[in-house]
């Protein structure tokens, strides 16, 4: 029921989102699409492109005073660096006759694999779509399914857990976590690992290599029962994997204490459930979230959180060997303007991916074709979970 798709270049004209799916009159709040993709281009080990571009968000299609019509909803941000860029990615003109194409894959990326796979003898076709400039869409749509959460009391946060073998160790609730990661040039938690984070990455980015780390994406607030067991399809964490996974240099994600949970036995690692008839709106909780909130492909309540492992970013001032694909020879690959660590960067895009499978989950069960309806359809949802365990045999 709700779908996007992304288009656009790293340098081309502009990035496009496409929503589908949203119900009318859902409040769209510009000012927060903007503040969460300048998040984005926040954290410390960010590369120069960050200081050209300043990303604000256009609507094309889908709105009328502010509110959503119930189409699709069309989000466009410019790339300012375009103008720099205008006669080599030009849609409707031809190469240059001085242009060179670009025959010289670089290690980890998409580059050679494309260029095998759409038959291109020039790379620039595959560097332009496979950057993660194209993230700039995920985050609008990000940002669009949080405005749609606020509806349903859901918050969704993040935070860097390490940068390197360099990981925060103080300890403190999921709020603090968030709270301080918010203030944060790396969008961690930990202070004083923050300073050594900061000192490898300058380190590492004098030596001309890069960087990768983990982080975590927290939603909180999520009702049970979104989700099934029924189809591989509709398991949320099927769902939190592809989505997840589908951000560039992603290449881990675990739900909760997925891979600890290898090492321990049952009793060490499943989370116990407790009864409190005081606790609304269902009485039934757990005290742990080691399984990251979801059970059997179903959420189970309050916490859901994801971590997702970034690698190194591929594209190094160091170079390292490759073969030019037209010449056979061995040489250094090329050096394209990049980051040492997008770590940081990469959780906001995390927290936006995070949140657009919480708000398909709820949007497809609470169905209907308006906000109002919509939270109506919630609010019986609330009255049963609140009379959930007073019901009489065969009433549920």
């Amino acid at each position: 029921m709700l779908e996007f798709h992304t288009a656009g270049e790293s340098h081309g004209p502009a990035i496009i989102t496409l929503i589908r799916g949203l119900p009318a009159n859902l409040e769209v709040d510009i000012s927060f699409i903007n503040r969460e993709l300048s998040r984005r281009q926040s954290g410390f080990g960010s590369g120069g492109r960050m200081k050209i571009e300043k990303d604000e968000v256009e609507i094309l299609g889908g709105v009328r005073w502010g509110k959503t019509l119930g189409g699709p909803v069309v989000f466009e941000v410019k790339n300012r660096d375009y103008e720099n860029w205008s006669t080599l990615m030009d849609p409707r003109g031809s190469a240059p006759s001085s242009y060179e194409e670009i025959t010289i894959p670089r290690p980890g990326h998409a580059d050679l694999g494309g260029m095998v796979k759409y038959r291109f003898s020039d790379l620039r076709n595959v560097i332009e779509r496979a950057s993660a400039r194209e993230t700039v869409g995920k985050c609008v749509a990000g940002a669009v399914a949080k405005i749609f959460l606020r509806h349903f009391g859901v918050k969704v946060g993040g935070f860097v857990e390490s940068i390197g073998e360099i990981s925060a160790q103080e300890e403190m609730s999921w709020e603090e976590k968030i709270s301080r990661a918010e203030s944060s040039p790396l969008h961690t938690y930990d202070p004083e690992r923050e300073k050594e984070m900061i000192e490898l990455i300058e380190k590492v980015g004098e030596e001309g290599d890069t960087l990768g780390g983990t982080f975590v994406v927290v939603a909180q607030g999520v009702v049970p029962g979104l989700g099934s067991y029924g189809e591989i399809q509709e398991r949320l964490d099927s769902q939190l994997a592809f989505f997840l996974m589908g951000i560039p240099g992603i290449k881990g994600v675990e739900v909760g204490e997925g891979f600890r949970s290898a090492t321990l036995r049952g009793s060490q690692f499943h989370d116990e459930i407790f009864y409190d008839s005081r606790r609304l709106p269902f009485p039934f909780y757990r005290q742990t979230f080691r399984s990251g909130g979801v059970e059997g492909g179903i959420s189970v309540g309050d916490i859901m959180w994801v971590r997702c492992a970034m690698k190194p970013i591929p594209t190094l001032r160091r170079g390292l060997m490759s073969v030019d694909v037209r010449e056979k020879k061995a040489v250094s690959a090329r050096f394209e303007r990049s980051d040492i660590c997008a770590v940081p960067r990469a959780m906001v895009v995390g927290e936006a991916m995070l949140a657009w499978v919480l708000a398909a989950a709820y949007r497809k069960k609470f169905g209907g074709d308006s906000m109002e309806e919509i939270e109506a359809y919630f609010k019986d949802y609330l009255d049963y979970l609140e009379s959930f365990h007073s019901l009489e045999d065969g009433e549920i």
